[in-house]
């Protein structure tokens, strides 16, 4: 009772809660020194009054139990990427058996960086005191979020009283970068380093000599493909399915650069970008890694697991561009667990002598340096220096100034 009542006084007002008071209190003495049936039938409906806005405020928004899922396109559980809108439903339990007209409530989402939105609607409990409140956010970007304090607003059935409460539901979420689909990309691998002969993969693996199944037969196949056994046993012409020869491993180094972004939004390209070639692995079931090259680097070795590829993505959630060594400094410290002959993907907002230097580092170890350049806008930050190196080291490059144009640039359609 302690507990509720302490509750009661911090919920109101104290002008309003003095104002009760005072009333009650002139209205006791009415009936003491004055007397009489109308005196006590005034001091009866204010009695009853003071009761009930003390019950309704002990069983109202200071009770208040809720629960609050996210989703995201209306399926709960689903990823959320950025730029999607969140959807937010609440289920909300007044406990108490005093009506209540309203119910104001007021939510705070806050970014890991500490941005915040604000958004306030109300709704009509029933008579059993529940009610179901839903919303949704702005477009998000990039990061973790998660609701603050939820704070409850709410009156009496006349009016006399506002009452202010709160609850917290422990509600987080991710939100992963924006991707875009990439149906090809076309790599060039050198098979004599040093600016020598190239060979190019295409977008069909070649098959192996190794079966790995059966499938049914496609107008074309040669007779030689064809499965005798299994078209003998189903009745229906079958053909042999062969194993595919495996893509070289990648690794992905994303520079997170502190000066070499424009802007906030020049770098959420970057990560995009890494993100939709994570993406582009898992469906090419290639091995696969990545390398932040952050203040604090991190390194995910080539992997064909759907796991350690989610795990990824997650990571580029926390990424921010805040690096201010040199970017070779920060490969010297993984140099050794790189896989030798790999191809060595760079995405970079800059293309001067310190990517130059980081493609010669990648020669020296053995891997295969590739280049994608995040245009900003500014051409001048691209030296002769660089062009001239990359053509004569036959080093493959690609340039998008948004995530839209990368299936374009890496599937052929711009060098």
């Amino acid at each position: 009772m302690r507990h509720h009542l302490s509750a009661f006084l911090g919920s109101i007002k104290p002008g309003n809660l003095a104002a009760v008071l005072a009333v009650w209190c002139m209205v006791l003495f009415y009936v003491l020194f004055q007397g009489g049936k109308t005196a006590m039938m005034l001091f009866s409906m204010v009695s009853l009054l003071a009761v009930y806005l003390i019950g309704f405020s002990l069983g109202g928004v200071n009770r208040v139990k809720a629960a609050r899922t996210v989703s995201a396109g209306g399926s709960e559980g689903g990823l959320l990427h950025a730029g999607e809108q969140v959807h937010v439903r609440m289920q909300v339990t007044i406990p108490g058996l005093l009506p209540m007209p309203y119910l104001v409530i007021r939510e705070v989402l806050q970014r890991h960086n500490g941005d915040s939105w604000s958004f306030e609607d109300s709704m009509i409990p029933s008579m059993r005191g529940s009610g179901e409140l839903t919303f949704q956010t702005p477009g998000l970007e990039r990061g973790r979020y998660t609701f603050l304090k939820t704070e409850c607003i709410s009156e009496d059935i006349f009016g006399l009283m506002e009452h202010r409460g709160g609850f917290e539901v422990n509600t987080e979420f991710r939100v992963l970068p924006r991707t875009v689909y990439i149906p090809n990309w076309q790599r060039n691998l050198r098979s004599v380093r040093l600016g020598g002969a190239q060979t190019t993969t295409t977008p069909a693996r070649r098959e192996t000599t190794q079966i790995n199944g059966v499938r049914d037969y496609v107008y074309g196949d040669r007779i030689s493909r064809i499965h005798w056994n299994a078209t003998a046993k189903t009745g229906s012409w079958k053909s042999k399915e062969f194993e595919h020869e495996s893509y070289p491993q990648t690794m992905l180094v994303l520079n997170c650069s502190e000066k070499g972004f424009r802007n906030a939004q020049h770098f959420e390209t970057a990560v995009s970008a890494a993100a939709s070639l994570l993406e582009y692995g898992s469906k090419e079931d290639a091995g696969i890694g990545l390398f932040t090259t952050g203040k604090i680097p991190h390194l995910f070795p080539p992997s064909t697991f759907q796991g350690e590829r989610m795990a990824m993505i997650q990571h580029l959630v926390d990424v921010h561009a805040d690096r201010k060594e040199s970017l070779q400094s920060s490969l010297d410290r993984v140099g050794r667990e790189l896989p030798k002959g790999a191809l060595f993907l760079i995405v970079t907002p800059t293309a001067d002598d310190d990517i130059v230097q980081t493609i010669r580092w990648a020669e020296n170890r053995g891997m295969n340096p590739c280049l994608l350049k995040i245009d900003g806008g500014d051409s001048a930050t691209e030296s002769k220096d660089f062009t001239s190196y990359l053509q004569s080291r036959g080093v493959m490059s690609f340039t998008a100034s948004s995530l839209e144009e990368l299936p374009f640039v890496l599937g052929g359609g711009l060098r």
